[in-house]
């Protein structure tokens, strides 16, 4: 374990690994503690020939009607899970009077892209479904938002999830999954230590969900992908060379329609793994299309800004998403 500490980059560490320890901390303390402030139960959306593939439903008070938000954590598909919300953007949503639905999805490259989109398509219809009866929310006000790979997955809910979603949110995600961003060696990421086809085959389990797995366990996967290119053939189970026209039901840059939802794109100028340039090219498109959306630009912001929730200017940024959902989901 230490030695694949040594391993992980700096950034890694710092914007990823430590917050999620921290926050895992925070979310294994007693029951009764979050009984005070909101109440949290798990549910099994879905079953998987043994796997019980599940969400976190999180609520305030208890009112009809009220909005929803389907929360989709980062990993790019290949870790992390619904225990990674934020709790001080939780907090914030669930003052703001949202319903709050964290869900868990199987993980690439065991699982492939098709099914994990199918994932969330039926974590979506247990949400409507449900989430209506035990938890009184409006199944026709539900907003999706996400983070990096969540991030991507929720610009693929604008055109993937039926009834659309009222609203979309995509922190520092992306629209284009074919070009050399993700489909040639990365340069920030060949920076670093060189992973091995052996580690990676290690690493690999039959069907996983990410809550039984420790980051460090799946991060050589991701960084052997990202310095050799490869991301969108393991993740996808397609050759982007051979079979580009195989990811155009995969890509949200290649599906904006009139009925795309209203969408906020946020993402860091600075960011050194989801390109800035992923955003602007979401921006462009929902402008030719005449889609409702906002662009936030953060300067400097890194991959994974929002995560300083304490920093004044992150507070002002979140208040624009809160904002942006609000009227939305009206």
């Amino acid at each position: 374990m230490s030695s694949l500490r040594m391993n992980l980059p700096r950034e890694f560490l710092a914007t990823t690994l430590l917050p999620a320890v921290c926050l895992l901390a925070a979310f294994f303390v007693p029951t009764t503690f979050f009984a005070q402030h909101f109440t949290k139960q798990t549910h099994a959306y879905k079953v998987f020939e043994d796997l019980r593939i599940q969400l976190d439903a999180y609520q305030l008070t208890q009112k009809k009607k009220a909005p929803a938000i389907l929360w989709i954590h980062g990993g790019a598909l290949i870790f992390g899970h619904r225990g990674m919300i934020n709790r001080a953007q939780l907090d914030r949503y669930l003052q703001s009077g949202f319903v709050v639905f964290s869900i868990d999805y199987r993980l690439a490259p065991e699982t492939k892209l098709p099914l994990i989109l199918k994932d969330l398509e039926d974590a979506y219809g247990w949400i409507r479904a449900e989430g209506s009866k035990i938890y009184g929310i409006d199944p026709n006000r539900i907003a999706v938002v996400g983070h990096s790979g969540g991030g991507y997955l929720t610009l693929a809910s604008g055109y993937r999830l039926h009834p659309r979603p009222r609203a979309l949110v995509a922190f520092y995600g992306y629209g284009d999954i074919t070009s050399a961003w993700y489909s040639r060696p990365d340069p920030h990421y060949l920076k670093e230590t060189p992973v091995s086809p052996e580690t990676v085959e290690a690493a690999i389990r039959k069907r996983p969900l990410a809550e039984s797995l420790k980051e460090e366990e799946r991060w050589p996967i991701y960084l052997f992908y990202r310095q050799r290119g490869l991301w969108p053939r393991e993740v996808a189970g397609i050759d982007p060379e051979r079979e580009p026209a195989e990811f155009i039901p995969f890509s949200p840059l290649n599906n904006v329609s009139p009925d795309y939802p209203p969408t906020l794109l946020l993402h860091g100028d600075k960011d050194s793994d989801v390109p800035f340039e992923q955003s602007e090219k979401m921006d462009r498109e929902l402008n030719r299309r005449k889609i409702p959306h906002e662009f936030i630009r953060v300067p400097g912001g890194e991959h994974g800004f929002d995560r300083a929730m304490q920093d004044p200017k992150v507070k002002t940024i979140f208040e624009k998403v809160l904002t942006f959902l609000s009227q939305q989901t009206k």
